[in-house]
């Protein structure tokens, strides 16, 4: 079951998500490609195709994240849900490294989330690089909210 999401609703979750992804908070407005709206919870789990269950996702985060809920966290190795952007601040299981390069997790949702959709790969590392020597880089603090 792959139907297409409203494009009015589309365009509300950009707008709520102030064109951010809300995993790893890189910027669709200055990528070649629209990001994509995401089931948080997927379709194949339930989730269904309403405003209250779509989170803006960059192609990396959306293709790592696929039907998953949950993965584990790293330190303790215990299996925890995934970040939930709908039910949950960002800025409550992550924060920037002191040179803003880096998500860090500081709860085992955001450590696992980080693992899982591989939030510091080396291209994001590189774009926030480059983005943060014109100004574009952190986003403003918590600036995407539930």
């Amino acid at each position: 079951m792959n139907k297409k999401i409203n494009v009015q609703i589309q365009e509300q979750v950009r707008k709520r998500a102030l064109e951010l992804c809300e995993y790893c908070h890189a910027s669709e407005k200055w990528q070649y490609v629209l990001f994509t709206v995401d089931h948080v919870i997927p379709l194949s789990k339930s989730g269904q195709d309403t405003i209250e269950n779509l989170a803006l996702a960059c192609f990396h985060c959306n293709r790592k994240k696929s039907n998953h809920t949950t993965a584990t966290d790293p330190e303790s190795n215990q299996e925890v849900p995934l970040f939930n952007p709908r039910k949950q601040k960002w800025n409550e299981h992550f924060i920037w490294s002191k040179d803003t390069l880096k998500i860090l997790g500081i709860t085992p949702i955001g450590k696992a989330t980080i693992a899982k959709l591989d939030l510091n790969r080396e291209r994001i590392i590189n774009i926030r690089a480059a983005d943060k020597t014109i100004n574009r880089h952190p986003p403003p603090a918590d600036p995407i909210s539930s």
